[in-house]
């Protein structure tokens, strides 16, 4: 049953026309909560509102509610914990915090003595998390899945100290704060591929945190509503900051929550009204406008803003006059009433109503300090977490007002430079023990010791007891999946290893759906694949999934889908297997690292395949993308319609000159270019043996083409040397004994344009050409990188020899490497060529655009005749033939040698 009210809303009296009949309303309305309850009451109100906007009222919408706690008092569940224990385990954790940030920034002043780190983002969580950890974050212990916790990242030193108290981490990694090169240190924010063992998300590059989480929650269900995992009592809880929710990622898939009633999703926005440089809304109130955007979206919005001690003063408001303050005070001035003192707050806050500075007089200075923000208060903490946790239905969002940098002093606490507030004087630390009462002698206090209590002590046994009855410990990560799986043979994807008939073409694109379809039938495996779209499915040829294995839906199809009557229609399923996202690149992304990182969050492997237009990937989610490396992703991203010259009249903003380029700064990210089926079968293959079976961490990319050609087949004995990235694909067949020689090198699309320069070579100019196929420049950069570092380092050993020289060793001539991507992408190998070979590079530099292929091609000077140019070209370099026959290669095939470079084209 709700409380009922017993004042007028804030400012109502002033502007109400009858207040007799004002009160009849209202006392109608408390006898109805009285008696029938909350519910009843916002039926009735629903209906009164909606039969105005029927008789013509204009009745403008309003997602706000009051500037107080959305709880009211007597509703409060009463945390069961000892909160005398909690307290002091709490001021443990914020002194450990403090020292190993202020120790890591006065040790080393050889180094500069800066490494940085962050106090005041867990000064003002502590409460939170101490409460999360005590009494609501599960662990998975083999029955219960365990919660997931999105950690605001600059809070990570609370999280170390925590886990110090608990054993999980000693005194040598709290000193190594922010040292990780020698293994002994911890990192600086949360990195699973830092901390394998510790950290489950990278939540620091502020937005993806938010993002990441929601579509991890919907993977939760998806993974029950499939039946491959119990998620039922699991929970996502996602911590960020207010000023974080700038980021348009942090807001940008709260609708998606809602829609699909994610009510294992708990948002903790800690509103502690600063941004790094200042407030988040000076001129406004944050928490007003996030309620408005998160209850106007369908969530369940919990606000605690007031602790315990506003709570009689509240109570005695009985005209609302200390509710229309603390609605007309802006973020601002609230920075400033915590950057000051009691008396600062009586003359600044209480002084705008002299009601208000009545209702305080009996009260001092320091009483008035003592008014805390709601995220202070453990028990206000502890009843807004068991509201949300006990939510049905709606996805809930908890908007807690606090202090930045809590406790700091006058170094920090509701300063504008808390953030970066590392070094604190030593005044400031005499201060911090005494606000926090902490067991630490004045003679001890320069060398700021950790505290850490004994064994036996109550604080240390109840910090144990508590997590042993949640299960176990948190932060934790599993490395890799308990289960095993076995990929079927290579064999059992004949389909795309085998040369296409007479007179039959396909596309890259075709072969790896035919791969996919063949992997869906298997037993095992097959329903552990995850097919994410992101409203291409069409183009892509994906369609026939649609009916196959169903497009995931937790309503399941509520209508008939206008293409019911054909083979391949559309068809929604609350048990489907696909994750369509619409048009949405980053939520695809976010719903890939959740089912690439399962094997560690769910202890299921699964192998999600996400299927984008390559230029809408690396380049438009490139951030998600490196978070998935620390994340430790296994999985597939396919680039479609890739290249910059592939893609028939799309133009510059669809045409992918560069995304080998991007995924190859990411350290575990394979990738491929392969031009026909049986390479991308070959690769598939490979990946899934490493990911699945070995489970290594690493994931792969791969660019496919819908451009239509012959597929001649897999060599056996060729799938080691795919894999490494080169093998030879057409030998030369020399025209003549004496005749001059090239090898020509690419990939994708383009390598078909290096075999027809072959023929051109050889018929026209007498040149025998060798056509390698490259199917990754990315990985052959790698392995020659790898084998010179080895070389600079075992100088007295014998040296190692890189692949892409092995390769080329026995077949002379000049080399020329043609891609459809920047020249930059093939150039990676040049110190890898054989000495004394020449070797130049054909790439797409430059912004894309609309026409035909082969007009393209011959813009951007990649296509057969330039390949041709370049090799002859090469051999007047080399003084085998007269630079002569060059001009008239130019010449014959019609080149214009004046035309702009189609990169400032």
């Amino acid at each position: 049953m709700s409380a009922v009210p017993d004042s007028f809303p804030a400012g109502a009296a002033a502007n109400d026309s009858d207040a007799q009949e004002t009160r009849e309303w209202l006392d109608a309305l408390s006898a109805v909560i009285g008696a029938e309850g909350g519910d009843r009451a916002h039926f009735l109100l629903e209906q009164l509102i909606d039969h105005a906007r029927q008789a013509g009222i204009d009745m403008p919408f309003s997602a706000n509610t009051a500037y107080v706690n959305t709880i009211p008092t007597d509703q409060e569940e009463r945390s069961p914990g000892n909160i005398e224990i909690e307290e002091r385990l709490r001021a443990y954790m914020r002194w450990n915090a403090m020292a190993m940030v202020v120790k890591a920034n006065r040790l080393h002043p050889a180094d500069g003595g800066d490494l940085g780190g962050h106090i005041s983002s867990f000064a003002s969580l502590a409460t939170m998390f101490g409460t999360g950890f005590n009494h609501f974050w599960h662990a998975d212990d083999g029955v219960h899945g365990g919660d997931l916790l999105y950690i605001q990242g600059h809070s990570a030193p609370g999280i170390y100290a925590r886990a110090y108290l608990e054993g999980r981490i000693s005194e040598e990694q709290l000193l190594n704060f922010r040292q990780e090169v020698d293994g002994k240190g911890i990192s600086s924010y949360p990195h699973p591929k830092l901390m394998p063992e510790f950290w489950q998300f990278p939540t620091v590059s502020m937005g993806l945190g938010p993002l990441m989480a929601i579509y991890q929650a919907r993977f939760l269900k998806y993974l029950h509503a499939r039946g491959i995992a119990d998620t039922s009592k699991r929970k996502v809880w996602v911590f960020c900051g207010d000023g974080e929710m700038d980021e348009p990622e942090s807001l940008g898939a709260i609708g998606l929550a809602a829609r699909e009633k994610l009510d294992n999703l708990i948002f903790v926005i800690n509103c502690n009204l600063q941004r790094l440089d200042g407030p988040v809304r000076g001129n406004g109130k944050i928490i007003q406008e996030l309620e408005g955007e998160f209850r106007g979206s369908g969530w369940n919005v919990i606000k605690l803003l007031w602790g315990s001690y506003w709570d009689p003063l509240l109570a005695r408001d009985k005209d609302g006059t200390l509710r229309k303050v603390m609605m007309e005070t802006v973020d601002g001035d609230y920075q400033a009433m915590k950057a000051n003192d009691g008396a600062f707050v009586r003359k600044n806050f209480f002084g705008r109503d002299p009601k208000l500075l009545e209702m305080v007089a009996k009260m001092s200075d320091d009483d008035i300090w003592r008014l805390q923000r709601g995220g202070h208060d453990p028990q206000k903490v502890y009843a807004a977490f068991h509201k949300a946790v006990n939510t049905q239905g709606q996805p809930t969002v908890l908007l807690i007002k606090t202090v930045k940098g809590f406790g700091m002093g006058k170094s920090g606490e509701g300063k504008n430079t808390a953030h970066q507030t590392k070094k604190l004087i030593d005044e400031d630390v005499k201060a911090f023990r005494d606000r926090f009462n902490i067991p630490i002698p004045d003679d001890q206090l320069a060398d700021i010791p950790f505290i850490k209590p004994a064994d036996e002590t109550p604080e240390a046994k109840y910090l144990h007891e508590r997590r042993k009855a949640l299960g176990g410990y948190l932060p934790h990560r599993r490395t890799k999946a308990d289960e095993q799986l076995a990929v079927p043979p290579l064999e059992t994807f004949k389909a795309v290893l085998e040369a296409t008939a007479e007179g039959r073409e396909i596309s890259t694109t075709q072969a790896f759906v035919r791969f996919l379809t063949q992997l869906l039938r298997d037993k095992d495996l097959g329903p552990r694949a995850v097919p994410i779209l992101v409203d291409e499915a069409r183009t892509f040829g994906m369609e026939g999934l649609f009916r196959q294995i169903g497009i995931y839906n937790p309503a399941g199809q509520q209508y008939t889908p206008v293409d019911k009557d054909q083979v391949m229609y559309y068809k929604e399923d609350k048990a489907g297997q696909v994750l369509q996202e619409g048009i949405n690149e980053p939520g695809g992304m976010s719903s890939w690292i959740a089912a690439a990182t399962s094997y560690s969050t769910n202890n299921r492997i699964m192998v999600p395949f996400y299927v984008y237009y390559s230029m809408f990937g690396f380049q438009r989610v490139g951030d998600l993308a490196w978070a998935a490396g620390d994340m430790q992703a296994r999985g597939f991203l396919l680039g479609g319609t890739s290249g910059r010259t592939t893609l028939n009249g799309e133009g510059l903003q669809h045409e992918d000159g560069h995304s080998h380029i991007l995924a190859g700064t990411i350290p575990n990210c394979i990738s491929y270019d392969p031009t026909f089926a049986h390479e991308v079968g070959v690769i598939l293959h490979h990946g899934l043996k490493r990911m699945v079976e070995n489970q290594d961490n690493v994931y792969f990319y791969l660019t496919l083409l819908n451009e239509n050609y012959p597929m001649p087949g897999l060599k056996a004995g060729t799938e080691e040397e795919i894999i490494k990235g080169m093998y030879l694909l057409d030998e030369a067949k020399a025209p003549a004994a004496n005749a001059p020689r090239v090898n020509l090198l690419g990939s994708g699309t383009i390598l078909r344009e290096s075999q027809a320069a072959a023929e051109l070579l050889a018929a026209d100019w007498g040149v025998a050409a060798n056509v390698w196929s490259c199917p990754s420049f990315n990985e052959l950069a790698r392995d020659g990188q790898d084998a010179d570092r080895w070389n600079l380092l075992h100088p007295t050993d014998t040296p190692r020899v890189p692949f892409v020289a092995q390769q080329l060793a026995p077949h002379a001539g000049p080399v020329i490497a043609s891609t459809d991507y920047m020249k930059n992408y093939a150039e990676q190998i040049r110190a890898f060529i054989p000495k004394g070979r020449t070797y130049r590079v054909l790439g797409t530099d430059g912004f894309g655009r609309s026409d035909f292929r082969s007009k393209l091609r011959e813009h951007f000077e990649v296509n057969r005749h330039y390949v041709v140019v370049a090799a002859l070209k090469a051999l007047a370099d080399e003084g085998t033939v007269p630079a002569a026959k060059v001009a008239e290669a130019i010449q014959k095939y019609g080149i214009n040698p004046d035309k702009i470079n189609p990169l400032y084209a």
